[in-house]
């Protein structure tokens, strides 16, 4: 039977599986915990390793971004070569949850 990532529940068990939490950390090692993104275009992002008291947990900077995706590569889950170490802001570009910043919410409304 070939893998499926199709649901959020099996995208979930995959993510939360050992083996990938193995190979993440390999991936970001391998790619000197810096946004491969960000290198391409000549900027620098790193994990600093902040801590977010709301959260309370390490707030996640650098993630591991599957280059051909999951759901439709399902076969290359656990390739090195698919992999890359990319920030936060580049990985939620890449997949378009890009929220601009600075719009005024209140420009199409009625002056008085």
């Amino acid at each position: 039977m070939a893998l499926e990532y199709k649901t959020i529940q099996q995208k979930r068990k995959f993510y939360d599986s050992g083996d990938w939490k193995r190979l993440r950390e390999k991936i970001k090692k391998r790619d000197n915990y810096e946004c491969q993104e960000c290198k391409r275009h000549g900027r620098v992002s790193i994990d600093m390793n902040e801590y977010s008291e709301s959260a309370k947990r390490k707030k996640i900077k650098l993630v591991v971004h599957h280059i051909k995706e999951l759901e439709h590569y399902p076969e290359l889950a656990l390739d090195e070569d698919n992999l890359e170490t990319v920030c936060v802001n580049c990985h939620n570009k890449e997949h378009g949850r890009v929220f601009e910043r600075n719009v005024n919410k209140w420009e199409d409304d009625e002056r008085w």
